[in-house]
Protein backbone atom coordinates (compact mmCIF):
# COMPACT_ATOMS: atom_id res chain seq x y z
CA UNK A 1 0.00 0.00 0.00
CA UNK A 2 0.98 3.37 -0.82
CA UNK A 3 1.34 5.82 2.01
CA UNK A 4 -0.74 9.21 1.76
CA UNK A 5 -0.16 12.43 3.70
CA UNK A 6 -2.64 15.71 3.45
CA UNK A 7 -1.23 18.80 4.55
CA UNK A 8 -4.12 21.86 4.22
CA UNK A 9 -4.90 24.73 7.23
CA UNK A 10 -8.25 24.15 5.85
CA UNK A 11 -10.38 20.99 7.81
CA UNK A 12 -12.94 20.72 5.73
CA UNK A 13 -10.45 19.63 2.78
CA UNK A 14 -8.85 18.10 4.58
CA UNK A 15 -11.83 15.34 5.58
CA UNK A 16 -13.13 15.66 2.39
CA UNK A 17 -9.96 14.60 0.60
CA UNK A 18 -9.55 11.51 3.23
CA UNK A 19 -13.42 10.67 2.45
CA UNK A 20 -14.21 11.55 -0.99
CA UNK A 21 -11.41 10.02 -2.90
CA UNK A 22 -11.37 6.10 -3.65
CA UNK A 23 -7.50 5.41 -1.96
CA UNK A 24 -7.91 1.53 -2.19
CA UNK A 25 -8.79 1.80 -5.89
CA UNK A 26 -5.08 2.85 -6.28
CA UNK A 27 -3.95 0.88 -3.26
CA UNK A 28 -3.48 4.03 -1.40
CA UNK A 29 -4.24 4.85 2.28
CA UNK A 30 -3.78 8.16 4.58
CA UNK A 31 -1.79 7.68 6.94
CA UNK A 32 -1.52 11.09 8.26
CA UNK A 33 -2.87 14.78 7.96
CA UNK A 34 -1.57 18.20 9.20
CA UNK A 35 -2.59 22.17 9.21
CA UNK A 36 0.58 23.56 8.77
CA UNK A 37 3.75 23.66 6.80
CA UNK A 38 6.01 22.08 10.54
CA UNK A 39 3.62 19.63 11.79
CA UNK A 40 3.36 18.56 7.87
CA UNK A 41 7.26 18.05 7.63
CA UNK A 42 7.34 16.51 11.19
CA UNK A 43 4.48 14.13 9.67
CA UNK A 44 6.47 13.27 6.47
CA UNK A 45 9.98 12.52 8.48
CA UNK A 46 7.42 10.02 10.73
CA UNK A 47 6.11 8.70 8.19
CA UNK A 48 8.20 8.17 5.03
CA UNK A 49 4.89 8.61 2.96
CA UNK A 50 4.92 7.91 -0.99
CA UNK A 51 2.26 10.64 -1.51
CA UNK A 52 1.72 14.18 -0.22
CA UNK A 53 -1.53 16.17 -1.26
CA UNK A 54 -0.49 19.51 0.23
CA UNK A 55 -1.49 23.80 -0.16
CA UNK A 56 1.07 26.00 -0.59
CA UNK A 57 -0.77 29.10 0.89
CA UNK A 58 -0.94 28.70 4.09
CA UNK A 59 0.17 30.86 7.17
CA UNK A 60 3.59 31.47 8.90
CA UNK A 61 5.12 29.68 5.34
CA UNK A 62 6.74 29.70 1.40
CA UNK A 63 4.90 27.24 -0.26
CA UNK A 64 8.45 26.97 -2.65
CA UNK A 65 10.74 26.53 -0.08
CA UNK A 66 9.03 24.18 1.32
CA UNK A 67 8.46 22.00 -1.59
CA UNK A 68 11.94 22.14 -2.31
CA UNK A 69 12.65 20.98 1.00
CA UNK A 70 10.24 17.81 0.49
CA UNK A 71 11.54 16.63 -2.91
CA UNK A 72 15.22 17.48 -1.77
CA UNK A 73 15.28 15.26 1.56
CA UNK A 74 12.70 12.80 -0.35
CA UNK A 75 13.26 12.90 -4.02
CA UNK A 76 11.26 9.46 -4.62
CA UNK A 77 8.05 11.21 -2.76
CA UNK A 78 5.00 12.11 -5.42
CA UNK A 79 3.74 15.62 -4.67
CA UNK A 80 0.76 16.61 -5.56
CA UNK A 81 0.07 21.05 -4.73
CA UNK A 82 -3.42 21.86 -4.31
CA UNK A 83 -4.27 25.82 -4.17
CA UNK A 84 -6.03 28.56 -5.13
CA UNK A 85 -2.93 30.67 -5.95
CA UNK A 86 -3.87 31.05 -9.62
CA UNK A 87 -0.08 31.67 -10.80
CA UNK A 88 0.81 30.98 -13.54
CA UNK A 89 4.83 31.27 -12.84
CA UNK A 90 4.44 30.14 -9.59
CA UNK A 91 2.91 26.71 -10.81
CA UNK A 92 5.78 26.18 -13.67
CA UNK A 93 8.14 26.65 -10.62
CA UNK A 94 7.04 23.77 -8.75
CA UNK A 95 6.94 21.65 -11.26
CA UNK A 96 10.24 22.88 -12.18
CA UNK A 97 11.37 21.70 -8.64
CA UNK A 98 9.54 18.25 -8.90
CA UNK A 99 6.13 18.35 -8.14
CA UNK A 100 4.12 15.92 -10.30
CA UNK A 101 0.74 17.90 -10.20
CA UNK A 102 -0.26 21.14 -9.75
CA UNK A 103 -4.16 21.79 -9.37
CA UNK A 104 -5.99 24.76 -8.41
CA UNK A 105 -9.13 24.77 -6.13
CA UNK A 106 -11.95 23.81 -5.95
CA UNK A 107 -10.68 20.57 -7.59
CA UNK A 108 -12.66 18.07 -9.94
CA UNK A 109 -13.19 14.50 -9.21
CA UNK A 110 -11.45 13.34 -12.36
CA UNK A 111 -8.58 15.84 -11.64
CA UNK A 112 -7.95 14.18 -8.48
CA UNK A 113 -7.84 10.89 -9.60
CA UNK A 114 -5.86 11.17 -12.75
CA UNK A 115 -3.60 12.82 -10.35
CA UNK A 116 -3.28 10.26 -8.19
CA UNK A 117 -3.11 7.49 -11.32
CA UNK A 118 0.28 9.53 -12.24
CA UNK A 119 1.96 9.71 -9.37
CA UNK A 120 1.06 5.56 -8.29
CA UNK A 121 2.70 5.00 -11.88
CA UNK A 122 5.65 6.63 -11.40
CA UNK A 123 6.07 4.89 -8.22
CA UNK A 124 5.67 1.42 -10.03
CA UNK A 125 7.91 2.19 -12.20
CA UNK A 126 10.65 3.78 -9.92
CA UNK A 127 10.04 0.73 -7.79
CA UNK A 128 10.51 -1.52 -11.03
CA UNK A 129 13.68 0.55 -12.31
CA UNK A 130 17.14 0.66 -11.63
CA UNK A 131 18.76 0.67 -8.38
CA UNK A 132 18.69 4.40 -6.68
CA UNK A 133 22.56 4.92 -7.69
CA UNK A 134 21.10 5.15 -11.74
CA UNK A 135 18.30 7.47 -11.34
CA UNK A 136 17.02 8.76 -14.55
CA UNK A 137 17.86 12.20 -15.96
CA UNK A 138 14.73 13.59 -15.07
CA UNK A 139 14.84 12.33 -11.62
CA UNK A 140 18.45 13.77 -10.78
CA UNK A 141 17.21 16.99 -12.52
CA UNK A 142 14.22 17.08 -10.39
CA UNK A 143 16.43 16.86 -7.29
CA UNK A 144 19.12 19.19 -8.23
CA UNK A 145 16.74 21.87 -8.97
CA UNK A 146 15.26 21.38 -5.95
CA UNK A 147 18.44 21.18 -3.86
CA UNK A 148 20.02 24.65 -5.51
CA UNK A 149 16.83 26.49 -4.87
CA UNK A 150 17.20 25.32 -1.09
CA UNK A 151 21.15 25.79 -0.70
CA UNK A 152 20.09 29.29 -2.91
CA UNK A 153 17.27 30.43 -0.20
CA UNK A 154 19.53 29.17 3.20
CA UNK A 155 22.94 31.27 1.71
CA UNK A 156 20.15 34.15 1.08
CA UNK A 157 19.12 33.98 4.61
CA UNK A 158 21.86 33.85 6.21
CA UNK A 159 23.13 37.04 4.06
CA UNK A 160 19.96 38.72 5.24
CA UNK A 161 20.00 36.89 9.31
CA UNK A 162 23.73 37.05 9.99
CA UNK A 163 23.70 38.85 12.42
CA UNK A 164 21.02 36.93 14.81
CA UNK A 165 21.94 34.15 16.77
CA UNK A 166 21.26 32.02 13.65
CA UNK A 167 21.97 28.47 14.24
CA UNK A 168 21.54 24.98 11.90
CA UNK A 169 18.64 23.92 13.47
CA UNK A 170 16.95 27.90 12.82
CA UNK A 171 18.17 27.67 8.70
CA UNK A 172 16.53 24.13 8.50
CA UNK A 173 13.24 24.44 9.52
CA UNK A 174 12.74 27.91 7.48
CA UNK A 175 13.71 25.85 4.47
CA UNK A 176 11.44 22.73 5.40
CA UNK A 177 14.46 20.14 5.56
CA UNK A 178 16.06 18.13 8.47
CA UNK A 179 19.66 19.76 9.50
CA UNK A 180 21.63 16.70 8.69
CA UNK A 181 19.88 17.20 5.26
CA UNK A 182 20.90 21.40 4.69
CA UNK A 183 24.34 20.54 6.54
CA UNK A 184 25.04 17.75 3.90
CA UNK A 185 23.96 20.23 1.17
CA UNK A 186 25.66 23.23 2.02
CA UNK A 187 29.41 20.82 2.58
CA UNK A 188 28.17 19.96 -1.68
CA UNK A 189 27.46 22.93 -3.17
CA UNK A 190 29.79 25.37 -0.98
CA UNK A 191 32.45 23.00 0.22
CA UNK A 192 32.24 24.79 3.62
CA UNK A 193 29.86 24.16 6.76
CA UNK A 194 27.02 26.47 8.04
CA UNK A 195 29.39 27.87 10.81
CA UNK A 196 32.23 28.66 8.08
CA UNK A 197 29.55 30.31 6.10
CA UNK A 198 27.84 32.26 8.67
CA UNK A 199 31.20 33.57 10.13
CA UNK A 200 32.48 34.46 6.71
CA UNK A 201 29.47 36.63 6.25
CA UNK A 202 29.63 38.45 9.42
CA UNK A 203 34.14 38.94 8.77
CA UNK A 204 32.95 40.64 5.47
CA UNK A 205 30.56 42.83 7.12
CA UNK A 206 33.08 43.15 10.02
CA UNK A 207 35.96 44.73 7.45
CA UNK A 208 33.25 47.16 6.38
CA UNK A 209 32.56 48.59 10.15
CA UNK A 210 36.37 48.36 11.06
CA UNK A 211 36.83 51.27 8.41
CA UNK A 212 34.30 53.60 10.21
CA UNK A 213 36.92 54.89 13.44
CA UNK A 214 33.68 55.79 15.73
CA UNK A 215 32.91 51.97 16.23
CA UNK A 216 34.99 49.81 19.21
CA UNK A 217 35.41 46.37 18.77
CA UNK A 218 33.40 45.39 20.52
CA UNK A 219 30.88 46.80 19.30
CA UNK A 220 31.37 45.46 16.42
CA UNK A 221 31.43 42.53 17.83
CA UNK A 222 27.49 42.63 19.26
CA UNK A 223 26.48 44.20 16.06
CA UNK A 224 27.69 41.16 14.17
CA UNK A 225 25.72 38.35 16.60
CA UNK A 226 29.08 37.22 18.11
CA UNK A 227 28.96 35.67 21.56
CA UNK A 228 32.22 37.80 22.96
CA UNK A 229 34.12 40.43 21.44
CA UNK A 230 37.26 37.19 21.90
CA UNK A 231 35.13 34.90 20.09
CA UNK A 232 35.10 37.59 17.29
CA UNK A 233 38.76 38.02 17.44
CA UNK A 234 39.90 34.67 16.86
CA UNK A 235 37.06 34.38 14.19
CA UNK A 236 38.27 37.33 12.41
CA UNK A 237 42.01 36.49 12.54
CA UNK A 238 41.16 32.33 11.20
CA UNK A 239 39.87 34.24 8.59
CA UNK A 240 41.70 37.36 8.05
CA UNK A 241 44.99 36.00 9.15
CA UNK A 242 45.38 39.56 11.19
CA UNK A 243 43.33 40.84 14.28
CA UNK A 244 40.31 43.34 13.97
CA UNK A 245 43.00 46.18 15.49
CA UNK A 246 45.75 44.90 12.97
CA UNK A 247 43.46 45.10 10.33
CA UNK A 248 41.80 48.60 10.63
CA UNK A 249 45.14 49.53 11.19
CA UNK A 250 47.13 48.23 8.32
CA UNK A 251 44.33 48.00 5.80
CA UNK A 252 42.01 50.64 6.70
CA UNK A 253 44.64 53.62 7.18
Amino acid sequence: MYKVIIIDDEDIIVEGLKKVVNWAKYDCGVVAAASDAKSGARAIRENDPDILFTDIKMPNMDGLTMLAGLKGEFPDMQIAVLTGYRDFEYATRAIHIGVTRFLLKPSKMNELEEALQAMTENLRKQRKGTPESKEKPAELQETNAANNFIVRGALNYIELHYAEKLTLTELAEKAYVSQWYLSKLLNKYTNKSFCDLLNETRIKKAEELLRNPSLKIYEISDVLGFNDVNHFSRVFKKIRQMSPNEYRNVVCK
